[in-house]
């Protein structure tokens, strides 16, 4: 088994400022991002500019940090907004969903391929590759921060967790304890899968010519189908649980119309085309 690092999920503190890792991740994403798309912007097929690139990832980030909260307290956390509305803002204590991030995307990409006079899947398909960078970057966050955990687990790799930050594993053990049985580190396969997989398959795969919308088409697939098989190991939320069959949970509900989408986007890039 292996021990959870401990890590602090402050990395800087300047008196009253504390800079947290899980914002750092957030960074670092959309950092990667901007750079691996302007690389994109290099090939001479391409068409766009490093200018566009900057202006997409400003929209981007506006779309994800947006979405991303009003998703999470909207999906998951309705019951903190009547408790106090200021908890939307509350961004550095975690809580970012991705599929509202997605419709803030989304409602970014129109705006930008509006603003340029481009189809919106022009976009798309050039944003995809970019995205698991920040996936794998956020789930990274998710791991410092303790969060997501999965159920216990007898594998080699499972995590104990030390009682003293997380008495809510340990709470059916003996007072002493201070390792909690191990559980599965869910954060980390999603980075692995959603993350470092997703990337390498949309980065190889847009390295060619491709029809409109099969980027996109393969990022949905690709992130949906990872999701829904890494939600049966990970712990719904406490105050959600399973929503039927003792193991469907809300990631997975919210994951399946992206697998249909993406199929349905592959399908129709991929469809015969009658000679004119």
């Amino acid at each position: 088994m292996l021990t959870y690092p401990d890590i602090d999920p402050v990395a800087l503190a300047l008196g009253p400022l504390k800079v947290h890792w899980y914002g750092l991740m957030y960074l670092i994403g959309f950092a990667l991002a901007w750079w691996l798309g302007r690389r994109r912007a290099q090939r001479p097929e391409s068409g766009w500019t490093a200018a566009m690139v900057d202006d997409l990832i400003f929209y981007g980030v506006l779309g994800v940090i947006v979405g991303g909260r009003l998703g999470y307290m909207l999906f998951y956390g309705f019951d903190q907004i009547l408790d106090n509305p200021l908890n939307l803002l509350k961004v550095w204590q975690g809580g970012m969903s991705f599929h509202g991030g997605l419709i803030g995307v989304l409602v970014a990409i129109g705006l930008f391929a509006r603003r340029h006079g481009l189809h919106f899947f022009q976009v798309g398909d050039f944003l995809a590759p970019l995205v698991p960078t920040g996936l794998l970057a956020g789930r990274l966050g998710n791991f410092i921060n303790g969060e997501l955990w999965g159920h216990r687990t007898e594998w080699p790799w499972g995590v104990q967790l030390p009682c003293d930050r997380f008495p809510h594993q340990c709470l059916d053990q003996p007072a002493d304890t201070v390792l909690s049985p191990a559980v599965h580190a869910s954060q980390l396969y999603e980075a692995a899968l959603e993350g470092l997989v997703l990337f390498v398959v949309l980065w190889i795969f847009s390295s060619r010519p491709r029809p409109m919308m099969a980027v996109s088409g393969l990022f949905l697939l690709g992130y949906g189908g990872f999701r829904f098989l890494v939600e049966f190991v990970r712990e719904p939320d406490a105050h959600i649980g399973y929503l039927a069959f003792d193991w469907l949970t809300m990631g997975q509900i919210l994951s399946l119309p992206m697998v249909l989408a993406g199929g349905v986007l592959l399908a129709l890039a991929y469809r015969p085309r009658t000679p004119a």
